[in-house]
């Protein structure tokens, strides 16, 4: 059973290999492009978010995260909300144009998260980038991925047996491709958990 899994995984991935090269390029251009959106903000804009974050600082330093059930409600429900509306994308032929675009967005607000810390507080940022960013990140970014690349391959399989007319059953793909969302969901879930109360934790002790 294992090893049919393995097979199965092993076959989805070789399938889908070249997609998969396509959004990690398209999600490392977002990066840069957010890394280099830092510079081009005006001073004053610069300013008031560092104002914002000396702020958030200050307040997780003293009193961490208040109301913890609510910010998890808050982040699965973000994360929830992005692979619903890209598995919703994936089942139309038009869809297909804005997953890519999802994915790109995602690696601007990235780039520029890391981007901003990192010209702010130079080595210090670093540190509360690899401690506030990538934890949850981790898992959100492959779980990502996953869904964007599922919804891109089928929408590329509507476009051959509704556009191009080649004979394909679609209900195995379409219900292969709902358990693959619903199980990133339980990932984003625990990616949740680790924004919520590792990431305050980790940064706490940074700050301390």
């Amino acid at each position: 059973m294992r090893s049919r899994v393995g097979q199965t995984i092993q076959s989805y991935a070789k399938e889908h290999q070249s997609l998969y090269w396509f959004t990690i390029v398209l999600f490392t251009m977002g990066i840069i492009f957010g890394a280099v959106l830092v510079n081009s903000l005006p001073l004053s804009q610069r300013q008031e978010l560092y104002g914002f974050l000396q702020y958030f600082f200050n307040s997780l330093g003293s009193d961490g995260i208040p109301e913890t059930s609510a910010h998890f409600q808050q982040a699965f429900g973000h994360y929830a909300k992005t692979i619903a509306i890209m598995w919703v994308l994936g089942l139309s032929i038009i869809g297909l144009p804005m997953i890519l675009l999802m994915l790109f967005l995602k690696g601007v607000v990235v780039g520029f998260t890391v981007g901003f810390l990192v010209s702010q507080l130079q080595w210090q940022g670093v540190t509360f980038a690899m401690v506030g960013v990538l934890p949850q990140n981790l898992l959100v970014v492959p779980a990502l991925f996953i869904v964007g690349v599922s919804g891109i391959s089928f929408s590329l399989r509507l476009i051959r047996t509704r556009v191009l007319s080649k004979r394909d059953v679609i209900m195995p793909h379409f219900m292969g491709y709902t358990v693959l969302v619903l199980s990133m969901l339980a990932v984003l879930a625990i990616a949740s958990l680790f924004e919520t109360f590792i990431s305050p934790r980790l940064m706490q002790l940074v700050l301390n």
